[in-house]
């Protein structure tokens, strides 16, 4: 009996790499202290955005999604309360990215976008924990330093990614 053979496109050897990176770095991020629990900068976001912007959506999807399960097993952390607030904060973070690639592109930057999925991205995580995990009130006592860490690290990740951009481009 002949080893089937799977039939691979250079689109699916793009993604694999790049979803390789963006695993990388969610490895490295996860050995990072957390000073507030689910504060965490998001730098392989940085690779979705990139990927976004030169491969489009649908190869931006594919990173972020293999990301979240590759990493919530290597982490040991698959089909945990993790895994679901990961994946539910990337699933808001790629809607929100679906809706805001259709923006005119001389109005919102790279940095726009980051920030955008970057509070999807929390928001998706705190409904989660409001309807889940703790389903009190009181979790939206938490939405102010969420935010203030959301747009920190979105304005960062999003200028790293527009350098990351420009100088693909020169």
């Amino acid at each position: 009996m002949q080893p089937t053979q799977i039939q691979t496109t250079d689109t699916d050897h793009r993604v694999a790499k790049l979803a390789a990176i963006a695993i990388a770095l969610h490895m490295i991020e996860a050995v990072i202290p957390s000073p507030l629990p689910g504060v965490k900068p998001g730098i392989a976001n940085i690779v979705t955005l990139y990927v976004l912007y030169q491969y489009g959506f649908a190869t931006a999807a594919w990173v972020s999604i293999l990301r979240v399960f590759a990493s919530s097993l290597l982490l040991g952390q698959f089909l945990s309360p993790t895994f679901v607030l990961s994946l539910s904060g990337a699933f808001f973070s790629l809607c929100v990215l679906w809706l805001a690639i259709h923006l005119p592109r001389k109005w919102f930057s790279p940095i726009s976008l980051c920030i955008f999925a970057a509070f999807a991205h929390i928001a998706g995580q705190l409904i989660v924990v409001r309807l889940w995990l703790i389903p009190n009130a009181g979790v939206s006592y938490l939405i102010p330093a969420f935010a203030a860490a959301a747009l920190f690290f979105g304005v960062l990740n999003g200028l790293i990614t527009a350098r990351l951009l420009t100088t693909k481009t020169t």
